[in-house]
């Protein structure tokens, strides 16, 4: 890509923790990329910040509350700010299933969707890849884990894969047993080992969830069947995914724990540029690395995903949904951390039958979810 194509990024959720991430990998390429547009759900304060350093055409605020008057307002904004015609990259890092219209909007729209909100794909994974098709948009995922598939995969054929092996950090609770781990409270649960993220995602690293999410993900990112992705606990963070090829060769993406290298992979895939604020991997400071399995019967919420994706139809909406309002009420100290895998299994049984073929039905899933665990929750 020529250095005078300067192409325009919108980031939906520019004030979480990938959005932010991203402003700083576009604060060093700005003689390829500029700021098009923000969006952020409530933090005004942060977002009127980032406005004034970056200067984007468009800003929207999903609350209500704060900032500028010419800022656009309410839910509708993301899908605004992911159509305009002076975007090309659309970084959709919105968290939970909020995300999805404006995913689907985007590629529709024919723009490249950096994703980093899984949800897009474990709610309607289907129906994404139709509206890309249709549209002539595409997906290049942003997730560390799902952009080390990619980077593995650079020029090879998907019949040469033989499976795939997601890393997980194991995260807070990997050497907890089980009866403790049922017990952890919010500041155990938000006290990450490698990583700094928001802290839905981080409680969902402490269940495993996320992993059930970036298993569902994989599947329809690179057409590989659920029987052919395995998950492995790796502490250091350091391999973020293999790739087993039909000869047995494995390749693995490695680097320090960054976001910002799978961001800025994400903004200039298939190239790479010349960043200056990822520091070097040095293999002897992080050195040991290993692996362990994992623990299934302490970590259920991972099994739980891995089914709800195999069966297909609504259940990753419902898996998704379920996990999201379980979490939000563990965060708010109305459910023990045990009680989150319990609600979500409540959910995919009382939901088994639930339609998933269209966007609305889809949304019921989602909706019926919801409700289903803030029942039992007593909420």
């Amino acid at each position: 890509m020529s250095t005078r194509e300067v192409r325009g990024v919108t980031i939906l959720g520019s004030t979480g923790s990938i959005g932010t991430t991203a402003l700083r990998v576009l604060a060093r390429q700005r003689e390829r990329f500029r700021v098009a547009g923000l969006t952020a759900f409530e933090n005004a304060a942060l977002l009127q910040e980032q406005v004034a350093q970056t200067s984007p055409s468009y800003v929207g605020l999903v609350s209500a509350e704060g900032g500028a008057a010419s800022w656009v307002r309410g839910s509708e904004c993301l899908v605004d700010a992911a159509t305009r015609d002076d975007t090309d990259i659309v970084l959709n890092a919105v968290v939970g299933s909020a995300g999805l219209d404006a995913t689907l909007a985007a590629l529709g729209a024919g723009k490249r969707v950096a994703l980093a909100n899984k949800e897009t794909l474990v709610m309607g994974g289907e129906l994404v890849a139709r509206a890309a098709r249709a549209g002539g948009g595409e997906i290049v995922p942003v997730d560390s884990e799902h952009s080390a598939i990619l980077q593995c995969l650079s020029g090879r054929s998907r019949t040469e894969i033989r499976r795939l092996v997601i890393t997980a950090s194991g995260g807070p609770f990997r050497d907890w047993s089980g009866e403790r781990i049922e017990r952890a409270t919010v500041a155990d649960a938000l006290r990450h080992p490698t990583w700094r993220m928001g802290r839905k995602i981080t409680i969902d690293s402490a269940t495993l969830a996320n992993k059930a999410l970036e298993v569902i993900e994989a599947h329809y990112l690179f057409g590989v069947p659920y029987d052919r992705i395995e998950v492995v606990v790796h502490p250091q963070s350091v391999v973020h995914s293999f790739v087993e090829f039909v000869d047995g060769s494995v390749m693995a993406q490695m680097g320090v724990p960054s976001m910002e290298l799978p961001v800025l992979y994400a903004l200039t895939h298939p190239e790479r540029v010349h960043d200056a604020g990822v520091p070097p991997y040095d293999p002897t400071e992080l050195s040991p690395l290993t692996f362990e399995q994992v623990r299934w019967d302490d970590f259920p919420a991972l099994r739980l995903g891995m089914e709800a994706g195999r069966r297909g139809g609504a259940q990753p909406a419902v898996y998704n949904a379920a996990n999201e309002e379980a979490v939000a009420r563990f965060l708010e100290g109305r459910i023990p951390f045990g009680a989150i895998p319990r609600a979500i299994a409540s959910a995919l049984d009382a939901l088994r039958d639930a339609p998933g073929d269209t966007l609305e039905s889809l949304r019921a899933a989602d909706r019926a979810a919801r409700a289903h665990v803030k029942e039992i929750a007593g909420c």
